[in-house]
């Protein structure tokens, strides 16, 4: 239905006369009314949608009313045979009507994506262990997947500027910091024990919070945290594949995480999540680089392709590695997608039922041996995030609605 100025306004400089009242049938009630100002005041008026930023509509002094009136749309009248497009009312799709099937459809195919990159990640370690190269690996199949997607218009690229670069360059190296120190604990101890360790990151969000940010941490949150470190020691103590170098590499994750999270508050931009991940990929791939050539060149190219050829063969060698970057590329991106279309509460349960079912399937997939302890404590350090989750998600909707107030 079409939007119509009933009185005198000026739009962009053009007076526009005052129009008697038309007539109007069908069974509607619509008021005489008046704009409050001008549309060049900031005001943009879209045909058939809402009026942004809001039009004050009052009455005119034609009909004094007392109360504020808005316009109802008129039921216009059509024929048995018009479909309800022709009345003015769209068609509701199936998704449409029940949207919830949708968001359950990208929440699985997160999690999906996401235990299946980590199975078939741990399954190349086993035969290929050379954690920076296949890190790079990862984002240059995201890194060509998004160039390709940009070739074609699907999303559009979004412009980039010096300025936008500099506050992405921060994020993007912590984000590959992040993710090859992931890579290095998750090819040095078993999967499930890297996810129980990260499962320390909300503690680091929260340190980093107050101490760097100056956030005030409500003490309900710091005791929430309490079951997450005593959790992840208990695991650490008796897990059959632990290491130091994969310990100290989740926790280095962790911390690097942190900051990427640090960053990207300050670098928040209206670029749209892919757009941006996109870019941040670029960036971290460029970094992730050099290490890869100094630390594991010598090695790859001495024996370690030709091993891996040898113990699968090249074209599973190849086929596993293509297939690791895509996976990695698109459960971060479904992450993101599906994270934008849930509320804070469904978002933190959604992000702790993810870490379940990875470490879960993990030890399904691998055989993993885990002493009595080391669940216990897996469990516990798992529920204290859930616990987490829970209380920051309801304190973040408290300010939400504190602001609409």
């Amino acid at each position: 239905m079409e939007s119509r100025v009933l009185s005198g306004a000026t739009i962009r400089g053009l007076a526009l006369p005052p129009k008697p009242a038309a007539r109007i049938t069908g069974n509607c009630s619509l008021p005489a009314v008046r704009l409050t100002g001008k549309l060049g005041d900031g005001g943009s008026l879209i045909w058939g949608r809402q009026l942004r930023p809001a039009i004050l509509l009052e009455a005119s002094p034609i009909s004094p009313v007392t109360k504020r009136e808005s316009i109802r749309p008129c039921a216009a009248a059509s024929s048995p045979a018009e479909g309800s497009d022709s009345a003015g009312g769209a068609k509701v799709g199936f998704l449409e009507k029940y949207p919830f099937l949708l968001t359950g459809f990208f929440f699985f195919m997160w999690y999906f994506l996401n235990v299946i990159f980590n199975i078939l990640n741990k399954k190349i370690y086993n035969y290929f262990p050379y954690p920076y190269f296949v890190s790079v690996i990862h984002l240059f199949v995201g890194v060509i997947y998004c160039l390709g997607s940009w070739s074609v218009g699907l999303p559009k690229r979004a412009p980039i500027d010096s300025n936008l670069l500099k506050l992405l360059i921060p994020v993007a190296v912590c984000h590959a910091l992040g993710h090859v120190t992931s890579n290095v604990s998750f090819a040095a101890v078993a999967v499930s024990f890297t996810h129980t360790v990260k499962a320390l990151e909300p503690f680091f969000n929260a340190a980093a919070s107050q101490f760097i940010l100056g956030q005030q941490i409500p003490l309900t949150l710091w005791l929430s945290l309490a079951p997450v470190v005593i959790g992840v020691s208990m695991a650490s103590l008796t897990e059959l594949s632990f290491n130091w170098l994969g310990f100290v590499s989740a926790m280095i994750s962790n911390i690097s995480f942190t900051y990427r999270s640090i960053y990207s508050k300050k670098a928040m931009t209206d670029m749209d999540s892919t757009n941006l991940y996109a870019y941040i990929s670029i960036i971290a791939l460029i970094v992730c680089i050099p290490p890869a050539i100094i630390l594991e060149g010598p090695q790859l190219l001495k024996h370690g392709f030709n091993d891996a050829i040898a113990k699968v063969g090249l074209t599973k060698f190849i086929t596993d590695l293509f297939w690791v970057g895509m996976f990695y590329h698109l459960y971060n991106q479904l992450a993101t997608n599906t994270l934008e279309r849930v509320a804070p509460l469904t978002h933190a349960v959604g992000n702790v039922l993810k870490r379940v079912f990875v470490i879960g399937f993990s030890i399904l997939v691998f055989g993993n041996k885990i002493s009595l302890q080391t669940g216990i404590g897996t469990s516990i350090a798992i529920a204290g995030v859930a616990m987490y989750s829970l209380i920051k998600a309801k304190i973040e909707e408290e300010k939400r609605q504190a602001k609409a107030a």
